[in-house]
């Protein structure tokens, strides 16, 4: 039986939300900004705020100017000294930003290469464009490392221990598959899938596996789940994406927390166990399907939609 998630809290901003951060503890980041009007600005980055949500409950923290502000990429997260890092665009190009989680104050920012995607941790966070992969010393806001592959062009980047797992098209073949780098050095230590895959629209990378949603590249595709194992490629399960009854395929987004893998179908979210890919319930997430943002960790989900931010009750 279907059951809707329970909503811990429910928030309307002044602004417009972009990007969000949950970890396993403490408050919930939520970065916005106020868009021109007409949608008509100088500049190519509108400066941005940032605050932080107490998780259980909703109440403001505290919410400031943030030195990153809305444009292309964007990650955040916690650091281990009572702070938190924002990366993403200003006006004079990408920047690190460390604030204090406390009180918000700005405690620091440097410069660092634009980027599209980005994975945050509070040792060694990952950045990527089509063209690089670059490992960053988040503490000491400094990139130690970039990656480059002839012949590839890099989609998607995950981060599990001490590798990271990254989506790459081989430009001769058009097939799709996965490397992993090691995070030290930000050299390759393997091809974790072989590139024979035709078109991957998601990954989600955690607690030894990685877990794709695939297409086979038709006209009218099918989509597939595949779990695979981080550490050598091996294949542990696949499962089709079944159509929905009406409307032909939904929109998926896929999130793994804790050895769960969390399958967003449109307003329905599933649960699976990430190793064998079996279904262990499934519940109706209101939002969900107009999400701009969806995070989960530690049982709780965190919803971002135009102007709104939630928490629900989620297993782990």
């Amino acid at each position: 039986m279907t059951r809707t998630a329970r909503r811990r809290w429910t928030r309307e901003l002044d602004g417009e939300i972009d990007g969000i951060a949950i970890g396993n503890a403490g408050p919930v980041l939520i970065h916005s900004y106020d868009p021109p009007a007409g949608g008509k600005w100088i500049d190519d980055v509108i400066p941005g705020r940032l605050g932080a949500f107490d998780r259980q409950t909703g109440e403001s923290r505290w919410v400031g100017p943030c030195e990153v502000g809305y444009g292309r990429g964007f990650a955040a997260g916690f650091g281990v000294e009572d702070d938190c890092f924002v990366l993403g665009p200003a006006s004079g190009g990408h920047l690190i930003a460390r604030m204090s989680l406390s009180s918000g104050e700005l405690l620091g920012a440097e410069s660092i290469e634009s980027f599209d995607q980005a994975v945050f941790a509070s040792d060694v966070s990952l950045t990527l464009t089509p063209a690089r992969v670059s490992g960053i010393l988040t503490t000491a806001m400094l990139e130690v490392w970039s990656y480059q592959r002839d012949g590839a062009r890099f989609h998607m980047i995950g981060r599990d221990g001490d590798s990271a797992v990254v989506l790459y098209t081989d430009k001769r073949a058009q097939r799709q598959g996965v490397l992993r780098l090691d995070l030290e050095l930000g050299e390759l230590a393997g091809e974790l899938l072989p590139a024979e895959l035709s078109n991957v629209h998601d990954m989600a990378v955690s607690d030894g596996v990685m877990v794709l949603l695939a297409g086979d590249g038709a006209v009218r595709e099918r989509l597939h789940l595949l779990g695979a194992s981080t550490k050598d490629g091996r294949v542990l399960w696949r499962e089709s994406v079944q159509e929905e009854a009406l409307g032909g395929m939904p929109d998926v987004i896929l999130s793994l927390n804790a050895g769960k893998l969390y399958v967003g179908r449109d307003a329905l979210l599933d649960v699976r166990d990430a190793l064998t890919g079996r279904l262990l319930g499934e519940m109706t997430v209101p939002g969900l399907d107009e999400h701009l943002a969806w995070k989960v960790a530690d049982g709780a989900g965190l919803l971002a939609e135009e102007t709104r931010v939630s928490v629900f009750e989620i297993p782990d």
